[in-house]
């Protein structure tokens, strides 16, 4: 966790809209997708992750990640 604050937020109000990311609409990189399966950022984590992306494409190797 960073020990600082997050300047983008006010207290206790709620994340902006535009602040919020969910599934592939933007771009990803192979340790994104690591990190979104969950999974330790490792040299063999990311070669599973660029391959995944290779075989499936990348939107959907992370949309079948994500909720």
């Amino acid at each position: 966790m960073n020990a600082e604050p997050d300047k983008t937020t006010t207290g206790d109000s709620p994340t902006p809209d535009r602040l919020l990311h969910a599934g592939s609409e933007g771009d990803f990189t192979a340790e994104d997708l690591v990190l979104a399966s969950g999974r330790d950022v490792t040299p063999k984590n990311l070669a599973w992750a660029e391959r995944r992306m290779a075989e499936k494409g990348r939107r959907a190797s992370m949309d079948e990640l994500l909720p």
